[in-house]
């Protein structure tokens, strides 16, 4: 195990031992007490619908619902990240990339928008880019996440010959 996934594992550790001392001062509503959780923000129709186009994979009609919803919210990483994914599965590279840009500037650590560049950085043969987004997953995903198995198991069939 590297260094840089021994060290968070170790300061969880010790979290996780002092636990009962810091819940037992902590006031009741900071340790899951009576006080109601602060609401939750409404998805946009347009997110719903978008989400159905792209499982559906009529990513053509994705793409005017992402784009109803960042022009309501221009800091909605979600969406531009589905935008670039819809743009990258109909194979316009140039927006998608700027898509997959766009939610990075918004949320640096957006896992889903790591991965889905990296495959497009593959799409386009650029594998130290993409190399690039996998080493980032790394960081991100201390105890390992789908998007960091996914980006690396494309990776190797691309270093394979093997592109998907």
């Amino acid at each position: 195990m590297s260094v840089s996934r021994i060290l968070p594992v170790a300061l969880l550790a010790a979290a996780f031992s002092l636990s009962p001392i810091l819940f037992s001062v902590m006031p009741a509503h900071a340790a899951g007490g009576s006080d109601p959780a602060p609401a939750a923000r409404p998805v946009d129709p347009n997110f719903t619908e978008g989400r159905k186009a792209i499982d559906a994979k009529n990513f053509s009609a994705a793409i005017p619902l992402f784009q109803a919803v960042v022009a309501k919210d221009a800091q909605n990483a979600d969406a531009y990240n589905w935008l670039g994914y819809a743009y990258r599965n109909l194979g316009n590279y140039e927006q998608s990339f700027a898509q997959y840009a766009k939610a990075l500037q918004i949320d640096p650590r957006h896992r889903g928008a790591h991965e889905y560049i990296g495959e497009a950085y593959l799409k386009t043969n650029q594998l130290e880019k993409a190399e690039e987004h996998l080493k980032r997953l790394d960081s991100l995903c201390v105890f390992g996440c789908a998007e960091y198995t996914e980006l690396k198991t494309k990776i190797a069939a691309f270093k394979a010959g093997k592109p998907s």
